[in-house]
């Protein structure tokens, strides 16, 4: 006789349980009938202020403001003339575009080869990309960035857009390398 085990020995083993597909779909039928009393227009009185270590910055769509979206943050980011953003580096990509003003970003972009081990690190030195009004400027996943207001008396004025999906799979890995002046 064998003594090899086979999967189905184990299949039935245990005694504990739960109620976790049951909780799941309860969860998903509150969650549509709270959704239908979620808001599909924000007005600009209900968009949040925040001087936060990137600057000043208006929250246009946020998973915490209860709206419909469930997959899109953004925000206003305003630089004074001659001013800088914080410096940071997050795991989602970015899109901005540059409603008013003119200036540049720098990106330390993310070097990294995952053929033998995943390795990573960041550009000596970062790459400078010159914006203005009208421009769409992208930031890849984890790269190092920060914008900079280059006029002497017009503000600039960015709406940065990024996917939250990714923070909900598990990567919300943001670093404030620096934070902008006056925070």
């Amino acid at each position: 006789m064998s003594n090899i085990l086979d999967e189905r020995d184990f299949a039935h083993v245990g005694s504990k349980t739960a109620s976790i597909r049951a909780d799941d779909v309860a969860a998903s039928a509150a969650f549509r009938k709270a959704y239908e009393a979620m808001p599909n227009v924000v007005s600009a009185e209900e968009m949040p202020w925040e001087k936060c270590p990137d600057g000043l910055i208006k929250h246009l769509v946020h998973n915490t403001m209860k709206t419909r979206e469930q997959c899109v943050e953004a925000y206003m980011q305003f630089l004074k003339p001659g001013e800088r953003s914080g410096k940071h580096r997050h795991m989602w990509e970015e899109v901005l575009f540059v409603v008013e003003g003119s200036g540049y970003d720098l990106h330390w972009d993310l070097k990294f080869d995952c053929i033998d081990a995943f390795e990573w690190e960041w550009s000596a030195e970062p790459r400078k990309f010159e914006w203005e009004r009208g421009d769409f400027i992208y930031v890849p996943p984890f790269t190092v960035h920060q914008h900079f207001n280059s006029h002497a008396t017009s503000e600039a004025r960015l709406i940065v857009i990024s996917n939250r999906m990714v923070k909900e799979m598990g990567f919300d890995w943001f670093d404030q390398i620096e934070h902008a002046p006056g925070y």
